[in-house]
Parts: C-alpha cells; structure tokens; sequence
C-alpha cells in the first residue's frame, strides 16, 4: 500500500512537470507578439490583414492598438519622444515623415524596398539627417475625382471648376441631386477641397508653387502663396459654392473625409474628391446607395492652369528606435515578406482600390482590371504631379495656420476674403520658421 501511494506520488509530480513544460513551451510559442499602431481606415485595415495571416503563418501574436485620426500624430509623437516600447509597428505618413525621421529605425536593410515605387520613397520625404529611409510602404494613397456614372455621362465631365458649378446647378434644377459637390474641408481633410484645387490652378502653400526642397523654400524665406491671386481665386471658389450658387453643402467647412463620404454615399451629391482606397467602399451595396454606379476621372482645372494634376504619396508602415532589437528584427521580417505577397497585395487592391505597395504588380493588375486601368491614366502615369504635404518638422503647424486661414475666409464675408487671407499668410511664414 506504502508502495501505492508512493507511485500515486510520483506520477503525479511527473504529470504536474510535463504539464508545466507544457504551459512554458506553450507560453514561450505565444512570446513572439508585434503590437501594431494605428488609425482604422480601408488601406491600413486590408495591410493588418496581411499582417495577421503572416503571424498565424510564422507563430507570431498581432496585436492591434487603434488611434483616433484626429489625435494620432500627437499621440505617436508623445510615445516616440518618450522611448516608450508600447508600439513595435505604426502607421507612417509623409505629413509627418520628417518630424518623426530621428525617431525612427532605418530600413534600408530591408531589401524587398527596391520593388517599392522610387516616387513615394523619395528621400527627401522620409530619411533622416543621415540619408537613411526609414518608412515601408503599406500602398499608395492619393485622392481621385468621382462622380455619379447615372447622372453624368463621360461626355459631360467638367473639364473646369466653371463646368463643375454650371453641371451641379443643372443637376440640382432637375431635383436629381440635393448637392453637386461634397468634400472634407476642416484641418487635415484639405486634400479634398482646398489643396486639389489649388493645385489644379497652379497654386500652393509656399512659394515657389510646387517646390519641395527645404533649402530652396527657407532662402524664399518661407513665403506663403496665401496672398497670391490664385489663392483668392480658389477661397472665392469655395465660397460661392457654399453661400451663392448652393452647390455644397453650408456646414462643409466642417465636415472630415467621412462626413463627405457619407453625403456622397447616401446619393446625395453627384461629385466629390477622396482617397482612391474608398473605391471599394463606394461600390459596395451595403454600404453605399450609389455602388455600381461610380467612376473617376481628372481634376477639374481652374483659369490658370491647363493640363491634368495628380498627387500621389505613399502610406507606410515604420518601427520605433526604442524598440528592443529583436522586435526590430522581427518586424523587419514581417515588412519584408509583406512586399513580396502577391496574393496578399492582390487581397489589398480587392478590398480598396489602393495599388499595392510592391509596383511589380500594377501592370499585372491592370491587365485584367479597369479601375487600375484608370488609375494609371488619371493619376499614376500623368506626367504633372504634386507632392501632398512639405517635408520639414514644422509642417503641421503650417498646415494648419494654412487651414485655419482658408476656413476663417469662407466661412466670413466674401468682400473680408483679402483681409483674411492677408492675416493667415503671416501665421503661415511664421509657424514655418
């Protein structure tokens, strides 16, 4: 009986390790987690996607940490200053690429880069003081022209913002629209109403027009273009949109991309300007009434300027200096094997309308598929394109004197459109220097 027990003992001390063997081995397979910062939009949920099956793949935990738009780049900026190791991967943009350069790891190591289009990784945008790049690119990001394919025929398109304010009038007269036009117009949704425009009449935030180059711009000494004629002519634009010819909306000065989105989506309006990866989205039936019945096509042009204008910018992905090495190296792999899935890139498209991050894949995609088809012919292959932000540290500061200015100038009276021009222009200058 003695002896009984005794083997009761012992078996039960041998069950009682393996188990903790068990638990430890299992433990040490679920060690490997990259915890993912983020803003929740089409393109960065499809890239997550192919995140998470490469983790199921190599025995590795994503962790998903969502941020709000609106307060992601002071969150981040706060983690990355602080050398906090609470994000192994987040979500890069040229906006912010060189404020947060030298808080960044280089990745010029990652050799699946050389398949990424030489456009979006240009390095003035995201290397830092010592020429190294320090962004992976999860796609391209630029905004496209909609509009309505059962209100308007491709022969009817407005070439110019007069054709867009005369065919939206028409619209509206038949009772076929509430709106002709819709965009984000507050702080950080400028892209979809004030910067196309203002490109597309040769105009810009700083002087020179269209000049990126830092050194060149501080020695114009930060000069804004917001007194410049074409500035006027743009915020005068917009104001008689809203206020005499009623073709947007009249709380449009606050709407973000989402509150357009979903004016356009209802049915609501015949045109609108958003990211291409929103092209899934407008065409899906459960979300939109007007799926199947959208199309793109070139920027309406204002009087001084006569040939088509694209913008076209990387979203990307990036890894924090402070942390550990071995994380680094394992998000590193995970960047890397991501720029090499076709099947997961050809997911990404599917799902948004983005072209993906490796550009090998964009003549093989537009083989057989007429959005990429479209995408090329009215924003990746035209000849005149634009940057969509500067590339110094001080630029949000700027973008948003620059926001501030044209929002007080069309919400107040047209004749106060100069004065109000005139006194964002030097908050403009001064939040450069």
């Amino acid at each position: 009986m003695k002896w009984f027990k005794t083997s009761i003992i012992k078996t039960w001390v041998v069950a009682c390790a393996a188990g903790i063997s068990l638990t430890a081995g299992a433990a040490m397979a679920q060690d490997k987690e990259l915890r993912i910062g983020y803003q929740p939009n089409p393109i960065q949920d499809a890239s997550i996607a192919m995140m998470e099956k490469w983790g199921a793949k190599n025995g590795v935990k994503i962790t998903k940490i969502p941020n709000s738009y609106g307060v992601y780049v002071e969150k981040m900026t706060a983690s990355l200053t602080s050398n906090s190791d609470q994000y192994d991967v987040i979500w890069h943009n040229d906006d912010w690429g060189q404020l947060w350069a030298h808080l960044l790891e280089p990745t010029d190591d990652i050799e699946s880069l050389k398949y990424a289009d030489k456009w979006g990784m240009a390095g003035i945008i995201f290397n830092n003081a010592q020429g190294q790049n320090t962004v992976v690119p999860m796609g391209q990001t630029f905004g496209v022209f909609y509009y309505r394919t059962d209100l308007v025929s491709e022969s009817e398109l407005p070439r110019t913002l007069d054709d867009l304010v005369k065919i939206s009038k028409k619209l509206q007269a038949e009772g076929k629209v509430k709106f002709g036009y819709v965009g984000g117009m507050a702080m950080n949704h400028t892209w979809f109403t004030w910067f196309w425009s203002m490109w597309s009449n040769n105009c810009d935030v700083l002087l020179p027009v269209f000049e990126r180059a830092n050194a060149k711009l501080a020695a114009n000494n930060w000069k804004s273009a917001l007194e410049e004629p074409c500035m006027r002519q743009a915020a005068e634009f917009w104001w008689d949109a809203i206020n005499t010819h009623k073709i947007s909306p009249r709380g449009m000065p606050a709407y973000d991309r989402n509150e357009a989105n979903a004016v356009f989506m209802a049915g609501d309006a015949a045109f609108t300007v958003g990211d291409s990866v929103y092209w899934a989205t407008f065409n899906d039936p459960a979300k939109s009434k007007v799926a199947g019945k959208v199309n793109i096509t070139f920027f309406p042009l204002g009087p001084n300027r006569n040939e088509p204008m694209a913008w076209n910018d990387i979203w990307g992905w990036a890894i924090p200096k402070s942390v550990p090495a071995e994380r680094k190296a394992l998000a590193k792999r995970m960047l890397s094997d991501m720029m090499l899935d076709e099947e997961g890139q050809r997911e990404l498209w599917k799902r948004t309308g983005a072209p993906p991050p490796n550009k090998e894949l964009w003549d093989k995609i537009a083989k057989d598929d007429v959005f990429m088809q479209q995408l090329k012919k009215f924003n990746l292959d035209v000849t005149n394109k634009v940057r969509s932000a500067y590339y110094f540290e001080k630029w949000p500061g700027v973008h948003k004197a620059f926001s501030d200015a044209v929002i007080k100038a069309v919400t107040g009276s047209r004749e106060d459109i100069p004065k109000a021009l005139a006194a964002g222009a030097s908050l403009v200058t001064n939040a450069a220097k």
